[in-house]
C-alpha cells in the first residue's frame, strides 16, 4: 500500500512498531486478537487494526503539500479535513481557514472567494450543488479534492445501478458530510432515500410491502428523499450503499433485510441490487479488530478519537456492550488515576468519572482509536496510563521489543 508523507508529530514510534510487526507475522490479516502491552501494574490490549486509515493519510498529505506549494494564497477547506481536533487545529495555525462548519453551516461567504483562492475539498468528499458553486466562482476543486477513494468507489457504485434504474437507499447519518455527499452524487442520477438505522429501515420495509399506507411516506422521511421522489413507483427496485464509516454488520444487516423485503413482496430477486462490494476496508478491519479485542477479559475499555467521528463513535459502541468503556480525544482527558474526563456520544455531553480504575493488580485495559486519530495520541495515552501506575517501563523499551 501506498506511504504517504504527513506531519512526523503524527506517528508514533512505538504504534509503528507494533503495526510492522503485526504486518510482518500476519501478511493476510486474518489474526485479530490484539497485541498486549504488558506494563507490570497495568496491562494495555491494543486493538490488530487502529488509526489512520488509506483515505484520512492521503487528506492529510494532500492538505499539508498544498499549504507548502501555495505560500501568500489564500486557502480554505471546504469543511473540517477529518474528525480530529489536532488535525483541524494544526492547519489552522498554518493559516488554513473553513468555509463551512460540520454540518454545512456557512462561515464563510461563498460570494468572498476569488479565482486564485485555494479551496480543499475534505476526505468525506461534497455534494453536487457545492462542486458548481465552487466551480462558477472559477476555483479549480479538482487540484486540491481530497476524497477518500472508498467514498468515491460508493459513488461510483451508486451511479453503476442508478444506469439500471435501481433506486439507491443510502445507510447513513443525514446530518453527516459524507452522507449528505453522497445522497446528491446519487440523487443527480436516480430517486434516493437515506435510512439512518434498522428501526427507519423496518418503516421503509413496510412501505415497500404495503403494511404501511404511502400517506404520510413523506413525513416520515422529510429531508431524506431526493426532489420528484415517487414513493408508489420508485421503491420496486432498490440497492444500498453506505456512509462507509458505519458499522459494517449494520450495513449489511439493513442490506440483507431489504433484500428479503424485496424478495417477499416481488417474488423477483432482479428487484435488489448487491451492493455488498461498498463497505470500506479499513471500517471493516478496525470493526472486527475491536471484535477480537473484546475476546480478552478486562476491566475497562478506552477509545481514543474526535468526539464527532462516526467511525470512532461506532467503536466505543460495539465495546460499551461489553465492559465500562471511556471515549477520550486524548491523553489530557485522564486527570489522574482516580478520575477521568470522557465523551457520552449518546447524549453529546463530557462527562467526569471517579474510580474508573479498579482497586486490583493488574488493571487489563482495552485500547483502540478511531480511523480520524493520530497514532502519536494513542502512544500518549499509554504513556499517561503507564505513569499513573509508575510502570518502570518505558515505551522506548517496547519499541525495541517489537522491531
Amino acid at each position: 500500500m501506498k506511504q504517504f508523507t504527513i506531519p512526523f508529530t503524527y506517528r508514533s514510534p512505538l504504534i509503528t512498531a507494533i503495526k510492522e510487526n503485526r504486518k510482518r507475522s500476519d501478511k493476510m490479516k486474518k489474526d485479530f486478537s490484539p497485541t498486549l502491552l504488558d506494563f507490570g501494574p497495568v496491562q494495555i490490549y491494543l486493538a490488530r487494526h487502529f488509526g489512520f486509515c488509506y483515505g484520512v493519510e492521503n487528506a492529510i498529505e494532500i492538505a499539508f503539500k498544498t499549504i507548502d506549494e501555495n505560500p501568500g494564497k489564500r486557502i480554505y477547506l471546504l469543511s473540517e479535513m477529518i474528525h480530529n481536533p489536532k488535525v483541524n487545529e494544526d492547519l489552522q495555525k498554518r493559516g488554513v481557514q473553513f468555509l463551512q462548519d460540520t454540518y454545512g453551516k456557512q462561515l464563510v461567504p461563498f460570494e468572498s472567494l476569488h479565482e486564485n483562492d485555494v479551496v480543499i475539498i475534505p476526505a468525506f468528499g461534497t455534494t453536487i450543488a457545492i462542486e458548481k458553486k465552487l466551480r462558477s466562482l472559477g476555483i479549480a476543486i479538482e487540484k486540491y479534492n481530497t476524497t477518500c477513494p472508498f467514498v468515491e468507489k460508493v459513488w461510483n457504485r451508486s451511479e453503476q445501478i442508478a444506469l439500471k434504474k435501481y433506486t439507491v437507499v443510502v445507510h447513513g447519518k443525514p446530518s453527516h458530510e459524507e452522507t449528505r455527499a453522497t445522497f446528491s452524487h446519487a440523487a443527480i442520477n436516480t430517486p434516493t432515500i437515506i435510512v439512518n438505522n434498522m428501526a427507519e429501515t423496518h418503516i421503509l420495509g413496510d412501505y415497500i410491502s404495503g403494511k404501511r399506507s404511502l400517506d404520510d411516506f413523506y413525513e416520515v422521511f422529510a429531508g431524506r428523499y431526493s426532489e420528484g421522489f415517487n414513493a408508489a413507483t420508485d421503491l420496486q427496485r432498490i440497492g444500498v450503499v453506505n456512509q462507509t464509516t458505519m458499522l459494517a454488520s449494520d450495513t449489511q444487516a439493513i442490506a440483507d433485510y431489504l433484500k428479503k423485503v424485496m424478495l417477499d413482496t416481488f417474488n423477483d430477486e432482479d428487484r435488489f441490487a448487491d451492493t455488498r462490494d461498498t463497505l470500506c476496508y479499513a471500517t471493516t478491519d478496525n470493526q472486527s479488530a475491536v471484535y477480537g479485542l473484546l475476546d480478552v477479559p478486562a476491566d475497562l475499555a478506552i477509545v481514543v478519537g474526535g468526539y464527532n467521528s462516526s467511525n470512532t463513535s461506532h467503536l466505543v459502541e460495539l465495546c460499551e456492550e461489553k465492559l465500562p468503556t471511556y471515549f477520550i480525544d486524548n491523553a489530557d482527558k485522564i486527570l489522574s488515576a482516580e478520575e477521568i474526563s470522557h465523551f457520552n456520544f449518546h447524549t453529546k455531553t463530557v462527562l467526569q468519572t471517579k474510580g474508573y480504575l479498579p482497586q486490583k493488580e493488574p488493571v487489563k485495559i482495552l485500547m483502540t482509536s478511531g480511523a480520524s486519530c493520530p497514532d502519536a495520541m494513542v502512544e500518549d495515552v499509554i504513556n499517561k496510563l503507564a505513569t499513573l501506575f509508575n510502570s518502570d517501563m518505558h515505551t522506548s523499551e517496547l519499541v525495541r521489543h517489537f522491531a
